[in-house]
C-alpha cells in the first residue's frame, strides 16, 4: 500500500530504520510488520502532498464549498 503523504512516507521510513527516534504518538507504527513499513517508505515521493488534511477538516471544506 503505497504512502498517501510525504509526512506520511518519513514517518514510515523513520520506524522502519530508526524506531527509537519516533515522537510519542506515532509509537502505534512500531506494531506493523516490517515488510508493511517498508512497503510505505519505499513509496516514491514525486505528486506525493506534503500532509493530507484530517477528515474533519476534509468534511468541513465539503460543507462550505456547497
Amino acid at each position: 500500500m503505497p504512502s498517501v503523504s510525504k509526512a506520511q512516507r518519513m514517518a514510515m521510513a523513520i520506524a522502519e530504520h530508526h524506531p527509537s527516534e519516533l515522537s510519542a504518538k506515532n509509537k502505534g507504527l512500531l506494531k506493523m510488520t516490517k515488510s508493511q513499513l517498508h512497503d510505505f517508505a519505499s513509496t516514491k515521493e514525486t505528486g506525493l502532498p506534503e500532509h493530507v488534511a484530517k477528515r474533519r477538516e476534509r468534511w468541513r471544506q465539503r460543507l462550505t464549498s456547497k
